[in-house]
């Protein structure tokens, strides 16, 4: 009798000691999963506050601020699928783009403005370095000028109509969006800086922009009269070069494909069945006198891009032939930026985000290694290679 009952107790001691430590293992594990799965990701969304331990990890830009800052564009279309499938918008940390804006970080805003040029491989992750910085510059409060895709304007324009200069071709619908995405990016900022135009604007004989006049009130017309936009495009960023040269506030220029302002020719046909070149658009010289280096308290961010050519001109995907002569001339002085393929901890963390949000779901043995190979650790290959997985 007294050895059943000890039998008894022993094995009620031993299954509830086996019952605690299976929970503590599994608490444990779960610790553990917790903390690989945050392996990959950064509370750190102060930009300026993002260093060499956050390369390689991904942070997340709040919607708010990604409906205000990307609505218009800015982020490739496959990508922007993503983000839907996502639920969330997130940003890898990578070092070309840390560098760049340590480099802003550091600029004497007192000197003429800087240029810099991102470059790179199709799929390499140039529009996604620039958006980063493009998150910086709204945080920072720099008045945004950012042109999201430069080759629609030349390739798919809306519309097109004759421009009152003779020769030229205006692309109206083009423009207005374009004044539509500048005043969703800055127009809190210009009601604080409260920046007035220098001169008046005379439209027609009906329709005139005073002197004194707010520049929110120089966008909503170009928006309203879309006949005048292309118009409003160059006072209103001349206005900008003017007041950051009077040090009222700082611009930060954003153009993805700037090399298409360069290509020796449009998709975009006259009456007479001619191609029409860049330098005969009106949109294209207000973005080049922005980028000219005869102001201050500005930067430019500019991205070249082979997809941005058309067939016959995809050679080389270096700055130098991308713009030609022309357009490396007129951006001389610049500082290159080279954007790679993913180097093996940014692969890591992307295949642990991405089986995170489910975008992979299975994962046999090896299967990392014939990734790495098959991509050869393109961010865009990556993401379609393991679109079906």
């Amino acid at each position: 009798m007294f050895l059943r009952s000890s039998l008894g107790r022993i094995q009620h001691f031993t299954q509830r000691h086996i019952k605690t430590a299976a929970a503590a293992s599994e608490m444990s594990d779960s610790l553990r999963s917790t903390l690989v799965s945050n392996d990959y990701r950064t509370v750190e969304c102060n930009i300026a506050a993002q260093t060499k331990q956050h390369e390689g990890k991904f942070y997340t830009i709040p919607p708010d601020v990604k409906k205000q800052l990307f609505s218009g564009g800015g982020f490739p279309k496959q990508f922007e699928n993503q983000l839907k499938t996502f639920t969330e918008t997130c940003l890898m940390i990578r070092q070309p783009a840390l560098q760049l804006i340590q480099y802003i970080q550091n600029t004497d805003f007192s000197k003429p403005t800087a240029r810099y040029v991102i470059y790179g491989e199709n799929g390499v992750g140039k529009s996604l370095a620039l958006a980063h910085v493009i998150h910086y510059g709204y945080q920072n409060d720099f008045v945004l000028v950012h042109v999201p895709w430069v080759p629609n304007w030349m390739k798919r324009p809306k519309e097109i109509a004759n421009a009152s200069q003779e020769g030229f071709i205006d692309l109206p619908f083009d423009a207005a969006a374009w004044l539509l995405h500048f005043k969703n990016h800055n127009s809190k900022l210009l009601e604080k800086l409260d920046l007035k135009t220098s001169k008046d604007y005379i439209w027609s004989k009906r329709e005139s922009t005073p002197s004194g006049s707010t520049l929110l009130e120089l966008v909503e017309h170009g928006i309203a009269r879309i006949k005048f936009a292309s118009g409003t495009i160059m006072n209103l960023l001349e206005e900008l070069k003017l007041h950051a040269t009077a040090s009222r506030c700082k611009v930060m220029v954003a153009i993805d494909g700037y090399n298409a302002f360069f290509h020796p020719e449009t998709r975009i046909l006259t009456d007479n069945k001619q191609r029409v070149s860049p330098d005969r658009i009106t949109l294209t010289q207000p973005f080049l006198n922005i980028t000219k280096y005869d102001w201050i308290n500005g930067v430019c961010v500019l991205v070249v891009d082979k997809i941005g050519m058309t067939e016959g001109f995809m050679e080389s995907y270096m700055p130098r032939y991308l713009l030609g002569r022309t357009g490396f001339e007129h951006l001389d002085p610049f500082v290159p930026v080279r954007i790679e393929s993913y180097n093996d901890k940014e692969f890591h963390t992307c295949i642990q985000y991405y089986l995170d949000r489910h975008w992979i779901q299975k994962t046999p043995d090896g299967f990392e290694e014939q990734l790495k190979h098959m991509s050869n650790k393109n961010p865009y290959s990556v993401m379609q290679l393991t679109r079906s997985l």
